[in-house]
């Protein structure tokens, strides 16, 4: 059995790993890690988010892509935490299976991202997550996600 990482990350130490940058990062906050394992995130949905201005203008929701969009980066810095040189590599979406959408989620809400590997080959790996909002489920996904060699 691995021994849990204590270890907490903040924004500075997500964007050491993600290559991900406003608009586009979607993690604030690392509250648990167990590289290559699981990983729990948080990602703190506030009103001036910038696709929030079309997503619907008068009725605020997130897109259930940009939910997936998290807690795929979440599984990314599991990943990339895991490596001895993360900046070597670059992580993306190789394709998503059984998705589904519970809950809207809403300027306001603090969406808890809990992503757990399912299956690791060398630079391919399986992830299956949920995106929690008031401890329902909003969102869940199986990720498949491949980190490639920076060119």
């Amino acid at each position: 059995m691995a021994k849990q990482s204590s270890q907490i990350m903040d924004i500075e130490s997500i964007k050491a790993l993600l290559p991900h940058r406003y608009p586009f990062l979607y993690i604030d906050r690392v509250t648990e890690l167990i590289p290559a394992e699981r990983i729990v995130a948080v990602k703190n949905v506030s009103a001036d988010e910038p696709f929030f201005q079309g997503h619907f203008p008068g009725y605020a929701v997130m897109p259930g892509v940009l939910i997936v969009e998290a807690m795929a980066q979440a599984g990314a810095i599991m990943m990339l935490s895991a490596m001895e040189d993360p900046g070597s590599k670059i992580p993306f979406f190789a394709g998503m299976d059984r998705v589904r959408f519970r809950k809207q989620v809403v300027p306001g809400d603090r969406l808890i991202l809990e992503v757990d590997v399912t299956r690791a080959r060398r630079a391919t790996c399986k992830l299956r997550g949920q995106a929690v909002v008031d401890g329902q489920i909003a969102a869940e996904a199986e990720i498949m996600a491949v980190l490639a060699d920076r060119v």
